[in-house]
């Protein structure tokens, strides 16, 4: 292999990984100890009760796991580089909490996790809200839903929000947000050399990604042990992490290829939908952030939240971009009391 050609695969895959790690809230390998006991089954891997594939208006197909219809549905929207795997405490623990009248829907966003790829026109926040419809309408013709969603999966709310109002009118009776934004990220010190419009290192990615993805790849996997440690920074809080969570996050990232991380980058740079939270007005709201996120800091949490008067507003205390990952009995206790309020509520408007 060429100098030039390993210039590139080191430099190419450094910028893959930062980008994962600023944009996406990547998690790295430094271990601590856990403080609470291996989970009986595999970590991070359910067994989904129903598997299908949804085709949305431009081909893409969509990888869908959903369990047995019930009065209310829960859909979990994931956030970038990530796939449904996050969401596995929630998965697992919310019916329990919640009780039978809860069915749990869970898909991979395009070009992550199970689903088809995506052409980088597509890649868009834009499309994401397309795709949910889509989702929405295959699994869930009828029922009353809550969306939940974390980083790029809760700005995906957003843009459904934006695009058909009348199904947040209808039939989205509650909303959670978590750790996320409604504009403005390019912005952040951290984010800016990355989801700039004018970002030389994400183009620069991009068009090595493009032209020799193997070089690429195998740079990401050569700076990976030079990257991990801070990238852990980005991911989670400074408390304690539990090594079976790193490790779950850590392969989700490295499943996201380089060409995906900066697909979308442009798109999380020009994201800008205050507006679009108004089409949450007839909902049950909850907004929740780390107040140690490094990603998508608490200031965007309360902004959000003064644009939703009736929302509540959650500080979860020391915890990172992985929230749900980090601090699982913290978030399922108040996405738990807000299926609670919206089950009371859908029961209240059926008599």
């Amino acid at each position: 292999m060429s100098p030039r050609l390993r210039t590139v695969g080191v430099v190419g895959g450094l910028a893959g990984v930062v980008v994962a790690g600023a944009a996406a809230g990547a998690a790295g390998l430094l271990r601590r100890r856990s403080r609470r006991p291996p989970p009986e089954e595999p970590f991070g891997e359910l067994p989904a009760e129903n598997g299908s594939a949804v085709v949305v208006d431009d081909g893409v197909t969509l990888w869908v796991e959903h369990t047995a219809p019930a009065p209310l549905t829960v859909v979990f929207c994931h956030g970038f580089a990530l796939d449904m795997r996050m969401w596995y405490f929630q998965r697992r623990d919310l019916p329990k909490l919640v009780g039978d009248e809860l069915a749990v829907v869970c898909y991979d966003h395009r070009s992550h996790g199970r689903s088809g790829h995506s052409s980088r026109r597509s890649s868009t926040i834009e499309q994401l809200g397309h795709d949910l419809g889509a989702v929405l309408d295959a699994t869930l013709p009828e029922g009353a839903i809550v969306l939940v969603g974390h980083s790029m999966g809760a700005m995906t709310i957003m843009a459904l929000a934006e695009q058909r109002p009348e199904l947040f009118a209808r039939r989205v009776v509650g909303v959670a947000l978590l750790c996320t934004s409604a504009g403005d990220l390019g912005s952040l010190s951290l984010a800016r050399p990355f989801l700039s419009e004018r970002s030389k290192l994400t183009a620069f990615g991009a068009m090595a990604a493009a032209r020799r993805p193997e070089i690429v790849e195998w740079g990401r996997r050569l700076t990976a042990p030079v990257v991990r440690p801070l990238i852990r920074r980005f991911g989670f809080g400074d408390g304690p992490v539990d090594p079976e969570v790193a490790d779950l996050a850590d392969r989700m990232i490295a499943a996201t290829s380089i060409e995906v991380l900066t697909d979308f980058a442009r798109t999380l740079g020009e994201h800008d939908r205050y507006r679009a939270l108004s089409g949450l007005r007839h909902c049950h709201v909850l907004v929740m952030g780390g107040d140690a996120d490094r990603l998508t800091p608490y200031s965007h949490t309360e902004a959000m939240a003064a644009q939703l008067p009736d929302a509540e507003l959650v500080r979860i205390p020391g915890a990172g971009h992985l929230a749900m990952l980090e601090q699982p009995e913290f978030v399922n206790e108040h996405l738990a009391e807000l299926l609670r309020r919206t089950l009371d509520t859908n029961k209240a408007s059926r008599r």
